[in-house]
């Protein structure tokens, strides 16, 4: 009798240099999520079946790293960057096993290289800086953990200014709200208010009402904060 396990190997060919290989992936029905932090990090109870693990597909031959979220297409000049800045510097290694926590956040940096290099959106550049934090949260270094939120607040930041909700694989309102979050998780309170200011004002235009219950929460949290500190 075949024994199913949590993963499996997905075959894929490289954007960048076309070489086939194999990833690791995991079968949906093994993962088992508990909830979700107030940033979106999805809590799973199991450390191992964790598909933020494998999330980035990393090519073997090349170093060429990327996401389902990336744009399938790379212009030749592009292309020619990748080669330039990735390819001609990349140790042969294989990332298409079971990975570490230290091994997905190596995939991340490397994504996170390469969207920068291809020109991706930045709301994509900011979800793998978030993940990364993620990542760094799970094995509790704090230091890279605030590094890696502030990069992804810049980002997401930058997204909504540059292209609003409309260049964005997010609704205005959790857009919103994630820069907000990400902000007040660097004590940066007052631009945390004003984001969230923007989201509760929007509510009747947004269909997502537990996005708008978690941003009163928020809300009421700064509240309670500045009565505390004025009572000090």
């Amino acid at each position: 009798m075949t024994v199913v396990t949590p993963f499996y190997d997905k075959k894929n060919q490289c954007l960048s240099c076309k070489h086939s290989y194999s990833t690791t992936r995991i079968r949906s029905r093994f993962v088992k999520l508990a909830g979700y932090d107030s940033d979106f990090c999805p809590l799973y109870q199991s450390d191992e079946v964790n598909p933020l693990l494998y999330n980035v597909s990393v090519c073997p031959q090349c170093g060429f790293s990327y996401t389902d979220d990336f744009t399938a297409y790379i212009p030749p000049v592009l292309k020619s960057e990748l080669e330039k800045k990735i390819s001609l510097h990349w140790q042969p290694q294989d990332y298409g096993k079971i990975r570490s926590y230290e091994d997905a956040v190596n995939t991340y940096k490397l994504a996170a290289y390469c969207a920068l290099i291809k020109k991706e959106k930045k709301v994509t550049t900011a979800g793998l800086y978030l993940r990364t934090a993620w990542l760094y949260r799970k094995i509790d270094d704090k230091e890279q953990e605030r590094r890696f939120i502030n990069l992804a607040a810049h980002e997401y930041i930058d997204a909504y200014v540059t292209d609003g909700a409309s260049g964005s694989m997010m609704s205005e309102t959790k857009l919103l709200y994630i820069i907000a979050e990400l902000l007040r998780r660097q004590d940066k309170i007052e631009e945390a208010a004003a984001y969230l200011s923007k989201v509760i004002s929007k509510q009747h235009l947004s269909n997502e009402p537990k996005i708008i219950e978690m941003a009163r929460e928020r809300w009421y949290e700064i509240r309670e904060m500045h009565k505390e500190m004025k009572t000090m």
